[in-house]
């Protein structure tokens, strides 16, 4: 159902761009540019409900998160007071920043825009080319040689693309009309099974082991997080078209972060 639908907004846009015509003072590349764009926007709509509809239930965080779950998930050493508490409100009792912010990154030139590419990710991030995911529309395909936890962290991310950004969303539940950075990259890790519950940016920081992965690297700090996952950037910010959580074919800016990972991974 979900395809179909993907694919009638691709009619839809199309049909519409083909129905256009030049008009009076209108350039003739104009159309041609609608048509791209109306192709673009309908291919990026049907592939993406595609890989939704193809995703494993077990690539999904689990529905309810209990008070176990919550404190396991709980990096040691951390205050208590800094974890998110789920609250049927909204995420007013999460303390001030806990959550995190959406972040503050400057978009690169159109020249680093254009350098940026899967295989320059990967080497910034020191990850083999056999380990770095591509894009398939807005969504990410993991590479065959990536472990199953791999896959379905990539699987579990690309259910939330498109997805606005809210302040304190994913962290009363796993699931919600809205995610902030922390948010979503929790998101991403339970559905590995490397989380139990959602964690804030500044709990991330403490999360794991030190340094980048082979397959998967969180950088954060007490404001702001996100991930990189076989060489996709998966973030709240970056992308000129607006905020919340999506892949970026981008190199990440590691400057004021701490670099995490998942044992083994």
């Amino acid at each position: 159902m979900a395809a179909s639908a993907g694919v009638g907004a691709l009619a839809g846009d199309a049909a519409f761009a083909q129905a256009t015509r030049p008009s009076a003072g209108q350039s003739a590349e104009e159309p041609i540019g609608q048509l791209i764009s109306a192709v673009d926007r309908g291919l990026s709509s049907a592939l993406g409900a595609m890989v939704a509809a193809a995703t494993p239930q077990s690539a999904l965080p689990p529905k309810a998160i209990s008070a176990h779950d919550r404190a396991s998930a709980d990096p040691p050493g951390l205050p208590t007071a800094s974890a998110p508490v789920p609250h049927h409100g909204g995420p007013g009792s999460i303390p001030p920043a806990s959550a995190g912010t959406n972040g503050s990154f400057r978009l690169p030139s159109a020249a680093a825009l254009e350098r940026a590419r899967p295989g320059s990710v990967a080497q910034v991030v020191h990850i083999p080319p056999n380990h770095v995911a591509v894009m398939l529309g807005t969504s990410a395909v993991a590479p065959s040689s990536a472990p199953p936890a791999v896959k379905n962290a990539i699987d579990a991310a690309n259910t939330l693309v498109g997805q606005p950004y809210v302040w304190g969303g994913g962290h009363a539940s796993f699931y919600s009309h809205g995610y902030d950075c922390s948010g979503s990259v929790s998101f991403a890790l339970a559905g590995g099974g490397f989380l139990q519950a959602p964690l804030a940016s500044g709990q991330l920081a403490n999360w794991g082991a030190p340094g980048p992965g082979k397959w998967i690297t969180v950088y954060a700090n007490g404001s702001h997080t996100y991930a990189v996952i076989a060489g996709l950037r998966w973030d709240t910010v970056g992308d000129a078209k607006g905020t919340g959580p999506r892949w970026h074919v981008a190199l990440p800016y590691p400057q004021g972060f701490i670099a995490r990972h998942p044992p083994g991974y």
